[in-house]
């Protein structure tokens, strides 16, 4: 059994798009600090997080773009739509900026030997990681999908796609009409993801991709992992 971690590394001002706030982390104690409990004398350390539910590698909740006080928020999906049989697909040359098609992940899907199966979660690896990451670009030059390969994946019934990119989709209309689709659909999606490209060729294995237990939550930062040779 292989474990691929697909997670972000969360740190203080690490990348955050424009409409949610970044994480800050500060020290709370730290060993310079003896403390005392009685006649035992101790150091501890620990940290202080602000942060966006949205924060690192995430997965969107329907209650994020779906007004219907009914949508359900991050604490009220079941833990195994978090648990689910996966594949990822290769449009690692997608260009920057570019919404691909229906037809590209026909292509993609074909040239991957596998199928989609209902209650999967397609990972979707574009290069954004190695074209961007440490770059500014990485905020506003990634590509995603064409709304119509949203509807595409939904059709397929998947539970969540996910994507390396800060969003679903390009900057600007595309990635609210992606994310309008999800809610329409009733799927979700996670963002931000990690060593997609470690995952491309390697066929069907286990995603793995808990939430918080955030009460109301429109989102919540997730340690995505691969399980690859599960039986082995």
């Amino acid at each position: 059994m292989q474990l691929i971690d697909l997670s972000r590394e969360l740190h203080h001002r690490a990348p955050a798009p424009h409409m949610h706030p970044p994480i800050i982390m500060g020290v709370w104690n730290d060993h310079d600090e003896i403390k005392q409990a009685g006649a035992t004398r101790f150091t501890s350390k620990s940290w202080a997080l602000s942060l966006s539910d949205h924060s690192g590698t995430h997965v969107d909740a329907p209650c994020h773009f779906n007004p219907d006080p009914r949508a359900p928020s991050i604490d009220q999906i079941p833990l195994e739509d978090f648990y689910t049989e996966a594949i990822c697909l290769d449009l690692s040359h997608a260009p920057l900026r570019h919404e691909i098609t229906v037809a590209k992940m026909e292509e993609a899907l074909v040239r991957s030997g596998q199928q989609i199966r209902p209650r999967d979660t397609v990972l979707i690896e574009m290069g954004v990681n190695r074209r961007l990451w440490g770059t500014p670009g990485y905020l506003h030059d990634f590509p995603g999908l064409h709304v119509d390969a949203v509807h595409w994946l939904a059709d397929r019934k998947i539970l969540m796609f996910g994507v390396e990119a800060i969003s679903p989709a390009p900057e600007g209309e595309a990635n609210y009409k992606a994310h309008l689709a999800c809610a329409a659909r009733g799927i979700t999606h996670i963002e931000c993801m990690w060593n997609l490209d470690k995952l491309v060729g390697k066929g069907r294995f286990r995603f793995i991709g808990f939430p918080l237990r955030i009460r109301g939550g429109t989102a919540s930062p997730i340690r995505a992992v691969a399980v690859l040779n599960e039986q082995g």
